[in-house]
């Protein structure tokens, strides 16, 4: 149908979802699993990112799922929280949106909220007659030209980063035999999962939050591994989608410490993935990403996390650059505080 006028004009209304935090969204202390999270931030943008990009006239299309900005989990959620997602598009250019989704964690019994956490998506439309086709986004109103031009900054900025990140993926190292507690080899980990129907898009392609669900769940374990303790997820670097997953495909979701200073863990997560149906069952990279992960008490205070045995040059490597990451963070974090102070 025709677009209506406020449509045409390009407001995009914001979107509203409560969802109320069960058992089996959680660990075995009470803590929601950040992938939980991340999955409903996910949906939350495709769903706004879709409804926008379907405004037009031409082929009805789908939002899907390109990058994640850096994510700050800023409170953990507990079972019996209510996680309230709002979504709203912040940004468009011509073939892509960036959508900027908040969680408030709602106390049932206290009424209290908080927010819980906060990310930066970008989805690009494509056409559901042909997957391949990309399609136009309609444009958004901004308040101001300055909003506008902050934007288009971002959006320069992290498609710099997706071809920096296309340049460097690095393969997945097989385990050794026996490794020594507090290495590397000691907590790596993989997932290996059979893409279902479920799993699926109207594409048939993997939703992007099933797959940060899968990712949250390595680096949990990798990180468990590790520091045999309560642990959480504190932050996600930017996670870059390469290529697209389809129904039937096999994934293989590796976790590996990169990185660890006194109190986080920094894990690098890879995707693989290959046709089960076809001849050619060649593996590739779909997705890659760095989680960070803190060690808990049981009054969820930060314990000091176990220092991390290096062996080889290529961990060395990995693990200065995850030490110059924690430190632009840190800085970053810092100089925050600074200006709100």
């Amino acid at each position: 149908g025709a677009p209506s006028s406020s449509q045409q004009a390009g407001v995009c209304e914001g979107r509203q979802a409560g969802r109320l935090m069960r058992p089996d969204d959680a660990n075995i202390v009470g803590n929601v699993h950040g992938g939980m999270i991340l999955k409903m931030i996910e949906e939350a943008g495709c769903i706004i990112g879709t409804r926008h990009c379907n405004t037009q006239n031409g082929d009805r299309c789908l939002a899907a799922l390109v990058r994640v900005e850096k994510t700050e989990f800023l409170f953990p959620m507990f079972i019996g929280e209510v996680a309230h997602v709002t979504a709203e598009i912040t940004y468009t250019s011509k073939h892509s949106l960036e959508v900027q989704v908040k969680v408030i964690a709602e106390n049932l019994l206290t009424g209290a909220k908080k927010l819980a956490n906060k990310a930066a998506l970008w989805y690009v439309p494509c056409s559901l007659a042909n997957v391949e086709k990309i399609m136009d986004v309609p444009p958004i109103k901004y308040a101001t030209a300055e909003e506008e031009e902050q934007g288009r900054k971002r959006y320069e900025a992290q498609k710099l980063e997706r071809l920096e990140t296309k340049a460097r993926i690095d393969e997945v190292v097989p385990l050794p035999p026996n490794p020594e507690q507090y290495t590397v080899g000691f907590s790596q980990s993989s997932l290996i999962h059979l893409v279902a129907p479920s799993d699926c898009t109207l594409h048939n392609n993997v939703h992007g939050g099933v797959t940060m669900k899968l990712m949250d769940e390595v680096a949990g374990i990798v990180a468990f591994r590790h520091c045999n303790t309560n642990i959480v997820t504190a932050s996600v670097e930017a996670i870059n989608f390469h290529r697209k997953i389809h129904k039937g495909c096999v994934v293989t979701v590796t976790g590996r410490l990169t990185f660890v200073s006194d109190k986080s863990m920094e894990i690098e997560v890879l995707v693989d993935a290959s046709s089960l149906m076809e001849a050619k069952k060649q593996k590739y990279r779909a997705v890659s990403a760095f989680f960070t992960f803190i060690s808990l008490d049981k009054d969820n205070k930060p314990l000091p996390v176990p220092a991390l045995k290096i062996e080889g040059e290529e961990e060395q490597r990995r693990f200065e650059e995850g030490k110059a990451r924690y430190l632009q963070n840190k800085a970053k974090r810092l100089a925050n505080k600074e200006r709100h102070q």
